[in-house]
């Protein structure tokens, strides 16, 4: 039974991210993803500028007049939001935790996606798996996935991303656009990125809290990791402990960005402080001018 105060945030996100979606992305949407191939229409009349490849040389030698074949965009595509609930996710020091933006940005892109016709699936992980909803179409569906992404959170797991990344490969049988939303803090999952990247077209949106690297000098302060358990104190008036820290977030955020990189994987960067549309719509521009 689902809680009136989970029905009323879905409602509230569905108003922001519709609103969103219907006003700033419009067909960015469309034009980022390509279709699955292309299907036979009709044949009209040739037209100066048409393409001559696409003359039909049977209809026009029939009546001794050129024509040519029209072919549509097999639209429908399959769209995996795959969401970490392992326990960082839930931290943030602005108004948004990340995994508040990690909903919100899956709500924006299956909307859009149902805008367009396409399927819509989820799956929820931690260092489990923790729900799976196969791939449907329709406002009502997608309500049910946003309802899901709101309603489960296991805040003190660890995070398995290749546990998630195999299971998505044993039940999605179809090429797939996959949104995997993490703040990846996780080792040997490259492996299991590269070969999902294979089968399907795999964008990584990777969420960061802006304290993880620049921690602000606050003196003596005790931190306590929710996903190992551990806890420590870190004197952060000293100033090569905050310089350490910075370098090893750099350190493991470049070799994140070079695997990408080298491996054709999509990547947007989306920091909790700032708004995360910009990011969104210049991925989705730099993926059609790709084309």
């Amino acid at each position: 039974m689902i809680s009136p105060e989970i029905l009323k945030k879905v409602k509230l996100l569905e108003i922001k991210t519709r609103h969103i979606v219907n006003n700033l992305f419009g067909g960015e949407y469309h034009s980022a993803f390509k279709g699955t191939g292309v299907e036979f229409a009709e044949v009209r009349e040739y037209i100066p500028g048409d393409d001559i490849k696409s003359i039909d040389w049977n209809v026009t030698a029939r009546n001794n007049h050129p024509y040519v074949k029209k072919f549509n965009e097999e639209r429908e595509l399959t769209v995996l939001m795959m969401l970490d609930l392992s326990g960082s996710a839930y931290f943030g020091t602005g108004e948004m935790l990340k995994n508040d933006v990690m909903v919100e940005l899956a709500a924006i892109l299956s909307f859009s996606a149902i805008k367009n016709n396409d399927k819509v699936g989820l799956l929820l992980f931690s260092d489990k798996i923790i729900k799976y909803i196969s791939p449907k179409k329709g406002k009502s569906h997608v309500l049910r996935v946003i309802r899901e992404m709101i309603y489960h959170s296991t805040k003190d797991n660890l995070t398995n991303i290749s546990l998630a990344i195999d299971h998505i490969q044993k039940v999605v049988k179809r090429k797939s656009i996959i949104f995997l939303f993490s703040d990846f803090h996780d080792n040997y999952f490259f492996k299991s990125m590269k070969l999902l990247n294979k089968k399907h077209d795999l964008i990584n949106i990777k969420i960061h809290d802006d304290f993880e690297s620049n921690i602000p000098d606050l003196g003596l302060v005790k931190l306590h990791d929710v996903e190992t358990k551990m806890t420590y104190w870190l004197d952060t008036g000293n100033k090569n402990n905050r310089k350490k820290i910075l370098a090893n977030y750099n350190l493991n955020n470049n070799n994140f960005l070079k695997y990408c990189k080298n491996n054709n994987i999509d990547l947007i960067n989306i920091n909790t402080k700032y708004n995360y549309i910009e990011p969104l719509i210049h991925f989705f521009n730099s993926r059609t001018n790709k084309k």
